[in-house]
């Protein structure tokens, strides 16, 4: 299992179908879990790709619209029922701080978790953590909405060959990243000398907007973009006249903004065959395309 992956629990986008639940995404991000927009049905899905309550640490709210927050009633009292005793956060526009209370006290319950409410008033960093930061950035919907970026610090990595030449090795390599210089047999070392630049990883996640400035400062270098493409091209004044992407504006975004890996997803039911989705977006995108499935893991692709 990959330690920084992506699992799919729903794809659909307003309405479920046969074979695609509502929308609902699980960042694992090395030892910290980020749900994304879980849709009616999500606590079901996370059963059926092996995803447990305890793997949950925030709560990502992209919007109020239903496809994108009606499983937070059986998210949260599962996570009580699961007895997760570390505290839950909640990120969320603060414009629908309302209908997230009606959600999480949407029947009785014996609340055990600590759930606590993060209201997003603006755009910026809304969290920091050893997973870097993660921010919220406004989209163009039909109601307030926000899309979030995680970036992980940039660092540096270290070179077995540089080391070895400075006689480096053992806990002494862990002190020279912690004190930037070393004194050794060979003299002064400093961490330059040993190490290269590493940059930190990224992962975006758009969900419905039409184009706007958000959904390229989101997408921005990202090594897993995870974006909405509800309508193919041929629908796409449908696709402005309700505010949403289509798989050729997705894929546009990916190549102007250096994305690695594109996750195509929230698909209209109108469309039965998705092999359109990811030709549209391969004539315009030349990285990895994936036209999202419903339980699939895609892995963030390692550093290049």
């Amino acid at each position: 299992m990959s330690n920084r992956e992506l699992i799919v629990l729903g794809t659909a986008s307003q309405a479920p179908t046969r074979s695609r639940n509502h929308n609902g995404y699980l960042l694992r991000w090395d030892g910290t879990g980020l749900l994304f927009d879980p849709g009616e049905g999500t606590q079901r899905q996370m059963i059926h790709a092996r995803v447990s309550a305890h793997d949950i640490d925030r709560i990502c709210l992209t919007h109020f619209h239903g496809d994108h927050c009606l499983g937070v009633p059986g998210v949260v009292q599962r996570l009580s029922l699961d007895r997760v005793r570390r505290p839950v956060h909640a990120h969320f526009p603060a414009s629908g701080a309302g209908f997230f209370r009606s959600l999480r006290y949407a029947s009785a319950f014996d609340e055990v978790v600590d759930l606590q409410e993060r209201p997003i008033e603006q755009e910026g960093v809304i969290a920091t953590g050893p997973f870097g930061t993660l921010e919220a950035v406004r989209l163009d919907h039909r109601i307030e909405t926000f899309g979030y970026r995680l970036v992980e610090p940039d660092g540096r990595r270290m070179m077995p060959e540089r080391l070895a030449r400075y006689g480096v090795r053992g806990a002494a390599v862990g002190q020279l990243q912690r004190e930037q210089v070393l004194r050794t047999e060979a003299g002064q070392v400093t961490l330059e000398q040993v190490s290269e630049p590493r940059r930190g990883q990224r992962f975006g996640f758009v969900m419905d907007t039409r184009l706007c400035d958000g959904v390229f400062a989101i997408a921005e270098g990202a090594d897993l973009l995870a974006i909405e493409s509800t309508f193919l091209d041929e629908d796409a004044r449908l696709a402005d006249e309700y505010r949403h992407l289509t798989a050729a504006q997705a894929a546009r975004v990916a190549a102007e903004c250096g994305v690695r890996t594109l996750v195509l997803t929230h698909f209209s039911q109108r469309y039965s065959d998705p092999q359109r989705f990811h030709d549209e977006a391969a004539a315009v995108f030349d990285g990895q395309v994936v036209v999202a499935e419903d339980l699939q893991r895609i892995p963030v692709p390692k550093r290049g």
